[in-house]
């Protein structure tokens, strides 16, 4: 619809006044946070925000004409010189190329230097260099927190060295374990199969020598007069005598091997009566006086693995006292408290530096360890030289329930 004279007329605001606006630029430079300044073809500083000013401890009044080079970038962080020549900021006008650094420090009107990021571009008017504009702010949160991050990495990869160590010494440890023992199987193989050639071998060779003089003697019976029959039979009844010990002979050595392998007395009598059998038998050979003390009262008899486990640890511990300790007295304690079992073997010998059972070569005792920490245990070793050597092995027996499982 055409206006008229009549049609009233639509108020709209006023517009908001413009001086405030004026200057824009110098709006910008009081609005941020980073610090601006711009310097001459001489460097000297011809304008400044009051936040950069205020960084390096002025007020932007003080810097107008100053040279900016020789007031908060004459050194290095390590208190170098920093000629002005080789100075990235004035090259940006010097050489018209701009940078972008955040490896320098800014210097402070009190002497204290910051970690600065800057940034220094050419200006350039009718296609002539005029100066440089510069922009730069404090970055010490960045270095400490970029520091902090790079500790932190430092110390995770030196930790996760260590633990690569620790991993690969500790594989290494568990191949030559386990190479030490298929050794001994070996050898324990080897001294078998000799005792049965050796011992059983002979004594069934024997007998059979002694059956075959036996037959040849009673295929001839027959021929020989009364007399020489009688003397014959007298013979031959010592023969079977004689055979008869070796036949027991054979059986004693059938035990032993068999006892070496399995002792029986651990399946038909149980841990404690087989320990003590151990015991008394080592100490019996090794000649050695035993102060035995056992408090089992009401135990219960540990699962047939884990007891097995116990009875070869113990004889390793015997076995390292007869190697190595010298030793003429053997202590063996061992307790049961509810369901842990505590097992002490100490002797009076010449003993040993620490570090001697945790060598790597140190196969009895990383046998131990290992079939101890199979069932959760662990064995603690205390041994100087002269003063003898104390193992303790204790492990805590599972539960009924465990057990079945």
């Amino acid at each position: 619809m055409p206006l008229d004279a009549s049609t009233p007329l639509v108020s709209h605001p006023q517009a908001p006044a413009t001086d405030p606006w004026r200057d824009p630029l110098a709006l910008l430079l009081a609005s941020t946070g980073e610090g601006v300044f711009g310097v001459d073809l001489d460097g000297l500083c011809v304008f400044i925000n009051h936040a950069g000013a205020q960084m390096i401890g002025f007020e932007p009044a003080d810097l107008l004409g100053c040279n900016m080079h020789d007031l908060t970038h004459h050194s290095h962080a390590d208190g170098a010189h920093y000629p002005v020549e080789d100075c990235p900021i004035f090259n940006a006008f010097r050489q018209g190329l701009p940078c972008r650094i955040d490896s320098e420090v800014f210097w402070r009107r009190d002497g204290s230097c910051f970690p600065v990021e800057y940034s220094s571009h050419p200006i350039v008017d009718a296609g002539a260099v005029r100066g440089a504009v510069v922009t730069f702010v404090d970055i010490t949160e960045r270095k400490r927190a970029a520091d902090a991050l790079q500790r932190a990495k430092d110390e995770l990869e030196e930790r996760v060295g260590e633990r690569t160590l620790a991993l690969a010494t500790a594989l290494k440890q568990v191949r030559e374990l386990a190479a030490r023992s298929e050794a001994v199987r070996e050898d324990e193989r080897t001294r078998i199969a000799r005792e049965v050639h050796d011992e059983l071998g002979s004594l069934l060779v024997a007998l059979k020598m002694d059956v075959n003089w036996m037959d040849k003697r009673l295929s001839e019976q027959e021929q020989r007069s009364a007399e020489a029959a009688h003397d014959m039979r007298d013979r031959m009844r010592c023969k079977c005598q004689n055979m008869s010990r070796l036949i027991e002979t054979a059986v004693d050595n059938v035990g032993r091997i068999i006892t070496d392998l399995r002792p029986s007395i651990l399946d038909h009598q149980g841990l404690w009566a087989a320990l003590e059998w151990q015991a008394q038998e080592f100490v019996q050979s090794a000649e050695m006086v035993l102060d035995w003390r056992m408090a089992v009262a009401d135990a219960p008899e540990p699962p047939e693995p884990l007891a097995m486990a116990v009875f070869r640890i113990f004889q390793e511990m015997l076995s390292n006292v007869g190697r190595h300790a010298h030793a003429d007295r053997l202590g063996v304690h061992i307790v049961v408290r509810e369901t842990a079992l505590e097992l002490v073997v100490q002797d009076n010998g010449v003993g040993a530096p620490p570090q001697a059972f945790e060598a790597a070569n140190a196969y009895g005792v990383m046998g131990m360890r290992e079939r101890a920490r199979h069932f959760g245990g662990d064995i603690e070793i205390e041994s100087a030289p002269g003063q003898g050597t104390r193992m303790c092995l204790t492990v805590t027996f599972p539960l009924e329930t465990e057990a079945k499982l």
